[in-house]
């Protein structure tokens, strides 16, 4: 891996899913990571089969930053994006991140907190991942709140942080309409992105797949 940060053998993420390229969690093509485990409850949550910590699958940092790279060679993507589940509930994240940065590519990160509180958690990891961030969509999701007008945005009352200058929201593509991608693997239906109320019961339980998916975006 060309990084020249060094990951621990000892640091793995806890992930619900996985997806080498999608272009709908965040601008341009993104290697997503879905984590496993929440200590949140906001009510409609999207994702409920993500919140206990257990469950899920293990997959070290470094082999993470090596399929992440990998992406970027054969998909072009821009970064990365981490949802979840909480990404700041998971302090492997910040070296995936970090090593994420040595790569050339940008991080976008999802959270159920609002950034004033995410600063005040005493788990150092968190400012750690928060500093690799180039952007931050922050707060609970509302589901009485649904956001129509701003892409990438779950709920009414969450924001966009733009952390660095890697990102800016003068980027046309943030205007454009939200995308759902829906991916059919054997038996196994994959739907991610920001579908209308009535499409989340599409959603199923995936496995951690990073390579050999086949996928259609429907606007």
């Amino acid at each position: 891996m060309s990084s020249p940060f060094r990951i621990p053998d000892s640091l793995f993420l806890q992930l619900a899913q996985l997806t080498p390229s999608t272009e709908a969690e965040g601008p341009g093509r993104r290697f997503a990571l879905w984590f496993q485990g929440c200590p949140l409850r906001c009510p409609g949550c999207c994702n409920p089969e993500m919140l206990p910590f257990d469950g899920g699958e293990r997959l070290a940092v470094g082999d993470a930053a090596r399929q992440i790279e990998e992406a970027s060679r054969l998909h072009q993507i821009e970064g990365i994006t981490l949802l979840g589940g909480e990404p700041l509930a998971h302090a492997a994240a910040a070296a995936l991140a970090r090593a994420t940065h040595g790569l050339g590519l940008s991080v976008m990160v999802f959270t159920g907190y609002v950034l004033e509180d995410a600063l005040q958690l005493p788990d150092p990891a968190v400012t750690e991942l928060l500093n690799e961030t180039d952007v931050l969509v922050d707060g609970p999701y509302l589901h009485a709140q649904p956001e129509t007008r701003r892409r990438w945005v779950g709920s009414t009352n969450q924001r966009v942080h733009f952390l660095s200058g890697r990102c800016s929201a003068d980027d046309p593509r943030w205007l454009l309409p939200n995308t759902l991608e829906i991916r059919l693997r054997g038996s196994e239906l994959r739907v991610n992105g920001f579908p209308a109320r009535s499409a989340v019961g599409l959603w199923k339980r995936p496995r951690v797949v990073a390579t050999g998916e086949r996928g259609a975006s429907a606007p």
